[in-house]
């Protein structure tokens, strides 16, 4: 039984010896940050939801990317448009409140919101980017 209880409590032990090993040295826990990418289909849409975005505090920064060509399947045919990509910067654990608000004011019937973890980066960066979105 005290086996396995020391096997269901391993994440939540590795993660508060992770914290804890952060906040005495200072250093980046791998993934405790994201990159939202969200598809976007002109400009002025993209502005309005990365202004959406940062007036609820979901992200520290957001980047618009200019046009680009996109090719993808939409109810079995291949479509071929161009789209503005944005970059969001934020805490991994404001994901999923980042997709269910996008997904409720954006116009396509399911837009493009994925995320990747941010392994490494600049510390300074990172930090500023904790300090700038609020915790949960």
């Amino acid at each position: 039984q005290v086996l396995t209880l020391l096997v269901l409590m391993y994440p939540l032990l590795r993660g508060l010896a992770l914290h804890l090993h952060s906040a005495v040295t200072g250093s980046y826990i791998p993934g405790t940050h994201s990159i939202a990418f969200v598809n976007c289909l002109n400009e002025q849409i993209a502005r309005d939801i990365a202004r959406a975005i940062m007036d609820k505090k979901l992200a520290a920064y957001v980047n618009i990317l200019p046009k680009s060509s996109a090719l993808y399947f939409w109810k079995g045919e291949l479509e071929e448009s161009t789209e503005i990509l944005l970059l969001v910067k934020t805490r991994t654990s404001k994901i999923g409140e980042l997709s269910n608000y996008v997904r409720s004011i954006h116009p396509f019937e399911i837009p493009e919101i994925i995320s990747l973890p941010i392994d490494q980066g600049n510390p300074l960066y990172l930090k500023w980017i904790e300090e700038n979105v609020p915790r949960d």
